[in-house]
């Protein structure tokens, strides 16, 4: 087939995302669509991929999208008269270890929830349903009739016939060689048969989706590794409805083919793939074999199912497949390209995910915005600075082992670190600071004492607590100091900054000099793209200028948001100013003593009001003071040129010896929040969630002037019934201690999960944030009876719309 010089859409690339994504923009009426692949269709990692479809994902749209793809494979042969391979064998799950068989107990819970059925089976049980699998030492296991397999090949040749049935153009064997850019938009692509001019862009390349998206100057990050499965010949015992078998605890995965098995896994130190650039050449090729490397899966495998012993291996194979920095894979439109899109990075987890997948992408495309919260995947997650080789080859070597090792609450990523790092970072660590990463801050968690050893992770009541709980008391009780040089700044300068702002947010930004303003950003479903806190300061020789502060991860996100709605014929100019400032946070009742030692300005009440800012002398440093307080109670945010940050923090440690000033970390930080019920985007506040329904209504001025983004969809919900309403929980016990993802469960129904979980000293017991849905979202909660499930004991908590109760 000839190339046209045209095509409303291009799709860069012929695996499994790419022609998902064809087929479903055909659905939704779009066929002009052009498929170009430098091969053959499935020639790059789909042809060699292993087929298992699982419904659970970590949160309730993920695991929509992985249903709606079952749904689909289940219907496709019928429609397209191509088989597909799918079979609906169901899933077994199985645990060696107490821990890990009370992650199942949750992940069953969380399935429930999500409209997944799901059943928790003893291993007598689990051994009926795979008749090969040893059971003498497994705790339990779950199954998930649901879930199946499927040929990959067959796959998605089927989803390319329903794409071509609607219209769709696709053409084999043209590399695309480049991006046509005008005026910061992809208009087209260069092959070496010719150019294409388009309206949109779709680079759904596999593991090249980093080189293509490079082309154009769009960070795409994901490395491939060498990645591996056998095959075996037929197995008594083994037929086509066989379940597919997971064995977490022993990294490995089983399905049957053709009366044999597929064994496969996720070996805990993975190896990277040492070629880059890939060659476009490398199609329908596997790599050597490597049995040394293969050797941890080959051992629990033939613990497990001993009937390897005797069978026969036909092959190892080894495909490269390309992972991610977070292991979760990456779609949207690319912030530093319009109308150009990504579908890629699914972590060997393609053809489980292509489906639904390619459904939100198409969504996206058409509608303009994503239909509903995929910020665990949008590709806005990422920074620039995540495009380094070397640190995604580490990475990946590190996240491959993840899939199937036992993730333990708050467990870091180890690889690729440290990289940013505030000026305290050397002096935080001295003082004992355990650090967490944040997109790639390294961020204080917790201080250990001199002397204590590094607690062990647990599921169960965790070993650091009882230091986060003195530094809750000190901000509680005397003077706290937070390091969160990590915050996200934006500065937004000229003529028409504040009418950007007023279009965009949903407070009046209209504000006098130096003060603070808290407020959404909505899309126009009404739900947070995200809250920020805005400083108007003194015009400069710009115009207006404004200094946004930001979630750490949302740095990338933010910008793109409000860079995107600036209109070409305005005078507004947005710089992030992130590694420019520091941020300390002086939180407690003994915060304005200890400033009034360090600066000679009035920083009482009546100088500087709540939610004001004033630029004052600390030491020998000149900072903007913010009163404020993210915790609750009194507090300062000092915000201080980066390069003064180390004497501001020596002079404040310098003058609060004898206050029992106490440095504290983000544990403390997000506890705190909890217990006084702040909000956090991205847990409490995302796409999903309205002001109406995260209780935030007095954040909106409906009454500004002007119209704002979600404006007219607030007005339409104004009064009606919460599809889901924002509570507190707090725990009954105080032994038991909860992370989040919690079922909630309220008059014997399951109506939501746990957004945040901390300790509180307040409560004596552990505290937490959640959603509830449908009825229990319209009643009043002032200590309501209810249950969480954790770790599959129901626990009492009580529900309440506001805790503390104010009275």
């Amino acid at each position: 087939m000839s190339l046209p010089g045209h095509a409303q859409i291009v799709i860069v690339g012929g695996g499994i995302a790419g022609c998902s994504t064809a087929y479903h923009l055909a659905k939704f009426g779009r066929t002009d669509v052009l498929l170009l692949e430098q091969g053959k269709l499935t020639s790059g990692t789909t042809w060699h991929a292993a087929g298992l479809v699982g419904q659970m994902r970590p949160n309730r749209n993920m695991t929509v999208m992985s249903k709606y793809g079952i749904e689909l494979y289940a219907t496709l042969e019928a429609e397209t008269g191509l088989a597909t391979g799918w079979k609906q064998c169901g899933s077994v799950n199985v645990a060696r270890t107490p821990e890990r068989m009370k992650v199942l107990k949750k992940q069953a819970t969380m399935a429930n929830s999500f409209g997944v059925e799901c059943h928790l089976i003893s291993p007598r049980e689990a051994g009926e349903r795979y008749p090969v699998m040893r059971t003498d030492d497994l705790q339990g296991a779950i199954w998930l009739p649901g879930d199946g397999k499927a040929n990959p090949a067959d796959l998605c040749m089927s989803l390319a016939k329903g794409a071509r049935n609607r219209g769709v153009k696709m053409v084999e064997d043209v590399e695309v060689t480049g991006v046509i850019i005008e005026g910061g938009r992809a208009v087209g692509v260069r092959t070496r048969q010719g150019d294409v001019r388009c309206e949109v862009l779709v680079n759904c390349a596999g593991q090249w989706a980093r080189q293509f998206g490079a082309l154009a100057g769009v960070n795409v990050p994901l490395y491939s590794a060498e990645h591996f499965y056998i095959v075996t010949g037929k197995i008594d015992g083994v037929h086509p409805m066989l379940p597919v078998m997971r064995d977490p605890d022993g990294f490995i995965y089983y399905k049957e083919e053709v009366g044999g098995l597929v064994l496969g896994g996720f070996e805990p130190k993975a190896k990277p793939w040492k070629m880059d650039p890939i060659p476009s050449t490398f199609q329908f090729e596997l790599l050597d074999e490597d049995w040394d490397q293969f050797e941890p899966l080959m051992t629990n495998a033939l613990h497990r199912t001993p009937c390897l012993e005797t069978a026969e291996i036909k092959m190892l194979l080894n495909g490269p497949e390309s992972f991610t920095p977070d292991g979760n894979f990456i779609l949207g439109e690319a912030p530093e390209l319009r109308n150009y899109f990504v579908c890629a990075g699914f972590n060997s987890a393609g053809i489980a995910n292509s489906g639904g997948a390619g459904r939100l992408m198409a969504e996206w495309i058409v509608g303009g915005e994503p239909s509903t919260d995929l910020w665990d995947v949008d590709v806005r997650r990422f920074g620039a600075f995540t495009a380094n080789r070397k640190a995604l080859a580490a990475r990946t070597g590190e996240t491959l082992g993840l899939h199937y090792a036992m993730r333990w609450p708050r467990q870091e990523l180890e690889t690729a670190r440290p990289l940013r790092t505030s000026p305290l970072y050397d002096l935080l660590a001295e003082r004992g600071a355990e650090f967490g990463s944040r997109n790639g801050w390294e961020r204080a968690n917790y201080f250990r004492p001199h002397g204590q050893a590094m607690p062990a992770h647990t599921l169960d009541r965790p070993g650091w607590l009882p230091w986060m709980i003195e530094e809750q008391k000190a901000t509680r009780e005397a003077v706290a100091l937070y390091d969160q040089t990590s915050f996200s700044k934006l500065l937004l300068q000229g003529r028409d900054a504040l009418a950007v702002l007023q279009r965009l947010c949903a407070n009046d930004m209209d504000v006098p000099i130096d003060k603070m303003v808290y407020t959404a950003l909505l899309n126009e479903r009404g739900g947070f793209e995200s809250d920020l806190t805005v400083i108007r300061q003194q015009p400069d020789r710009m115009g207006e200028c404004f200094l946004i502060i930001t979630g750490s991860a949302q740095t990338v996100r933010d910008f793109d948001w409000i860079s995107r709605h600036i209109k070409p014929d305005e005078h507004a100019v947005l710089t992030d100013v992130s590694p420019l400032y520091s941020v300390l946070s002086v939180m407690g009742p003994g915060a304005r003593g200890l400033l009034a030692r360090v600066s000679p300005d009035d920083l009482s009440p009546e100088a500087l009001k709540f939610s004001w800012t004033r630029v004052i002398d600390v030491g020998l440093a000149r900072v903007r003071a913010a009163r404020m307080s993210y915790v609750g109670g009194p507090g300062f945010e000092l915000y201080v040129p980066v390069e003064m940050a180390r004497h501001v923090y020596l002079a404040l440690h310098e003058a609060g010896r004898d206050l029992n000033l106490r440095d504290a970390g983000y544990y403390a930080l997000d506890a705190l929040r909890i217990e006084q019920g702040r909000r956090a985007w991205g847990a409490e506040l995302g796409p999903d969630e309205t002001p109406w329904e995260a209780g935030l209504g007095y954040a909106v001025k409906l009454d500004k002037p002007g119209d704002f983004i979600g404006k007219s969809a607030l007005l339409a919900s104004r009064g009606q019934p919460l599809r889901k309403k924002l509570v507190s929980l707090v725990l009954d016990s105080p032994t038991a201690f909860v992370w989040g993802g919690e079922a909630i469960r309220f008059e014997g129904a399951s109506v939501g999960e746990i957004s945040s979980a901390g300790w509180s000293p307040l409560a004596g017991s552990c505290v937490a944030l959640g959603y509830v849905r449908g009825q229990a979202a319209n009643e009043t909660h002032q200590g309501s009876p209810a249950h969480i499930e954790l770790w599959g004991e129901s626990i009492p908590v009580k529900l309440y719309d506001q805790w503390p109760v104010k009275r």
